[in-house]
């Protein structure tokens, strides 16, 4: 009983002895589930996959930190960004010296606060850090009415939207190679951030700005667009191959994690 098929089968035969090849014996213990792991381990729990809608600024906002890198080597600061899904607009951010939980809760409700939101309205999703899973942050969520959700364990595509900024920070044309000093880098995130809310054409906004979006100025300026690609069309429509050409306006909604339609016979 302590022997695998194989040494059972070998001892056998040098006993004098044929019951069957240990393949034979392989196939009888499958047969009662009994070709499995014997040993005690350790069993990961099912996590659930974040299924988050937002079709409008303030009900879904993703937070994380990213790490800057300091002035030498092995240093950096924290920075900690918080986006609102729908519009990609930025509505809090702070760089301090170390990633924290209670300065976490003091940004949170700092840009809560200054988008005025209000009880069961917002959902703050974010990966498993220490900072996000803390105890100060949960009670001031609880305090605040708003959901948290979280990312599932190793599975950076549950928080895509936080990701994607980040990108789109350290791709910046002068995003330096290092930070001389944390007031190097907040003198630099500041215009950054205001760059990137008012000016930035998001690609996944259909190039509007995030602030346009945010602040509900999206139809006004398609119509404006729809406008001059209007008179451009009626000016040289030998142009426009495919006819007159249709402005698309902000998206009506966005998922985190959109769920799968069932398979329809």
């Amino acid at each position: 009983m302590d022997r695998a098929p194989r040494q059972v089968y070998a001892s056998l035969l040098d006993e004098g002895t044929y019951l069957c090849h240990w393949r034979t014996m392989y196939r009888i213990l499958a047969a009662y589930a009994e070709v499995r792991e014997r040993r005690k381990q350790r069993r990961h729990p099912v996590y659930h996959k974040p299924e988050l809608l937002a079709e409008q600024p303030n009900q879904v906002w993703s937070w994380d930190i990213t790490k800057l890198r300091g002035p030498a080597k092995w240093t950096h600061f924290a920075l900690y960004t918080v986006i609102d899904i729908f519009s990609r607009y930025v509505v809090g951010w702070m760089i301090a010296e170390r990633e924290s939980a209670e300065l976490a809760k003091q940004l949170i409700a700092t840009a809560a606060a200054n988008q005025q939101i209000q009880p069961e309205q917002l959902t703050l999703h974010a990966d498993n850090g220490k900072p996000m899973k803390a105890k100060p942050l949960a009670l001031l969520l609880s305090d605040l009415g708003v959901t948290k959700s979280h990312s599932r364990p190793y599975v950076s595509d549950d928080n895509p939207f936080s990701e994607a900024q980040f990108k789109t920070l350290k791709y910046h044309p002068d995003y330096p190679d290092r930070f001389g000093c944390i007031q190097d880098a907040r003198g630099w995130a500041r215009p950054f951030f205001q760059w990137y809310n008012h000016q930035h054409y998001h690609t996944g906004l259909n190039l509007l700005t995030p602030a346009s979006v945010h602040y509900g100025q999206a139809e006004v300026i398609r119509q404006q667009r729809q406008a001059v690609l209007a008179a451009a069309y009626a000016q040289h429509p030998q142009r426009f191959v495919h006819g007159e050409p249709i402005v698309k306006g902000a998206p009506g909604a966005v998922w985190i994690n959109p769920p799968i339609a069932p398979n329809l016979p």
